[in-house]
């Protein structure tokens, strides 16, 4: 079995809103998912329909081989979820809280989480409700990784951390990923961390999987190209893989998928002065992907009284 994550026509509605619409997801073995999406895209329903939290109205998902739906006892315990926000028992001690999670569990790894909690300079002791931010996702992730599970789905997990704390966590989860065989879905908003860990993206926009690829490949593909002209720039452009443009005077921004001759003859017919190609981070590729038509800021004057596609498929890059 090659895929560890399979989902066919995943789809889910609240209300008269389609949150999640016909998602077919494949992710294997062994790899680090990159799981991305702007807020409301239906990255976390997703998520919680694959730890079958949340009900799908349409379509099935499967986990070890397994359908959500029907996953024995044997096949939960190979799979760990780390929620946003780490929710934990506040009245607990992390001691208190490691005893009650070891009890659920067949296998469970004492050495590795008194290694993590030494690590993070944890102590037994400290009760939950008076830990950081950063200490509740570091206990969250002692606890995900005890039992050794092959599957890790983590929903946000660097959300609300400092810098430092967020680096700390994301090389401990690099070396928990180093261990053979483990596949993990990693969302995120914080696209650098993505960027360190992830092997494969999966772009949602308004509840569709808009991109499904290795993460070199989107990042390379989506190109921001500036134009300069002698006049005004044209106000109508035909140019295959066109995701975004804006006006500015006598420039005009495009955002390209897939740049290439065709593409590259495209915009030379426009017959620009000069043509400057810019090379885009992963971070800079997403918000360019997703962020919709630019609009320009009003201006204030003095006070006188004072994809990889533009279409609807799947698999965009």
């Amino acid at each position: 079995m090659n895929d560890v994550i399979k989902t066919h026509r995943l789809t889910k509605h609240y209300g008269n809103k389609r949150v999640v619409d016909c998602l077919n997801l494949n992710v294997q073995r062994g790899q680090v998912y990159g799981f991305l999406g702007r807020n409301g895209a239906g990255k976390s329903t997703t998520i919680k329909m694959l730890m079958g939290m949340v009900r799908p109205d349409y379509g099935e998902a499967e986990l070890l081989g397994e359908k959500v739906s029907e996953l024995s006892p044997q096949t939960r315990e190979r799979i760990a979820y780390i929620a946003e926000g780490h929710p934990l028992y506040n009245w607990m001690s992390i001691g208190e809280a490691v005893k009650f999670t070891r009890a659920f569990y067949s296998h469970w790894n004492a050495t590795l989480v008194e290694q993590i909690l030494d690590h993070f300079e944890l102590s037994r002791k400290q009760k939950l409700r008076r830990l950081s931010n950063g200490q509740r996702a570091q206990v969250s992730l002692a606890l995900a990784v005890a039992p050794e599970p092959e599957l890790l789905i983590l929903d946000d997990p660097t959300l609300g951390l400092d810098t430092v704390v967020r680096r700390d966590f994301l090389e401990s989860l690099i070396q928990i990923i180093q261990r053979k065989g483990r596949t993990i879905l990693f969302s995120s908003h914080v696209l650098g961390d993505v960027e360190r860990v992830a092997d494969r993206i999966g772009v949602m926009v308004g509840g569709v999987l808009r991109v499904d690829c290795p993460t070199d490949h989107f990042r390379e593909s989506v190109k921001k190209l500036v134009l300069d002209f002698s006049g005004p720039a044209p106000e109508q452009v035909d140019c295959p893989g066109l995701v975004n443009r804006w006006n500015l005077g006598s420039q005009l921004e495009l955002i390209l998928v897939g740049y290439d001759e065709a593409q590259r003859a495209a915009v030379e017919s426009l017959e620009p002065r000069s043509i400057q190609v810019i090379d885009l981070n992963l971070e800079e590729a997403f918000i360019e992907y997703t962020r919709g038509q630019k609009r320009s800021l009003p201006l204030f004057a003095q006070e006188e009284s004072g994809h990889v596609k533009s279409t609807g498929d799947q698999g965009a890059a």
